[in-house]
């Protein structure tokens, strides 16, 4: 279980402008973030990732770099991206399962297709919410065990003012 305040481990990641994309080689100023998203078959994914696509300005000026990611396919994480309009954000690809364990996440089986009428894969992770210290610490972990009830970036965005300017610590490392 990853825990606030140690280290958690690192991730690498194809992303579709065409870099491999490494967690420890990230300089953000205060934080990184981490959206693990369930893939394209997910109509609440969509609504969520076109609302973090809106706010990236906002996290990039407070100093927080962005990254959403999922198990799907190159193919499938384009067509999300061209068909949600996320032209704001860096998409990762290829997440592994063993890699979406290591990070604490739940994993479901394939129920066939989604009200969008979208097959889903075989497997696949459900979403969760990271910030990372420059020092590769857990600073928060928000983990969902189905699509629905994630964190509202507003509400992550007035959080990280109040975490930023009164240098408030990590919670829940007892």
């Amino acid at each position: 279980m990853l825990k606030p305040r140690q280290p958690v481990p690192d991730l690498t990641v194809s992303t579709l402008d065409g870099r491999s994309w490494t967690l420890s080689a990230q300089q953000p100023q205060h934080f990184t973030m981490l959206a693990f998203y369930r893939g394209l078959h997910c109509p609440v994914c969509k609504r969520y990732l076109m609302d973090l696509n809106r706010k990236a300005a906002d996290f990039n000026q407070r100093g927080v770099i962005t990254l959403a990611l999922s198990s799907d396919t190159a193919e499938r994480a384009a067509a999300a991206q061209s068909e949600w309009g996320l032209d704001n954000l860096t998409i990762g690809y290829g997440l592994t399962i063993e890699k979406a364990r290591e990070w604490g996440l739940f994993i479901s089986t394939s129920r066939g297709k989604t009200s969008l009428g979208i097959l889903e894969p075989p497997l696949f992770s459900e979403p969760g919410l990271f910030l990372i210290r420059p020092d590769m610490t857990l600073y928060a972990a928000l983990i969902q065990t189905m699509p629905f009830a994630r964190p509202m970036f507003a509400e992550v965005l007035s959080g990280l003012d109040f975490i930023i300017a009164n240098d408030y610590p990590a919670r829940g490392e007892a």
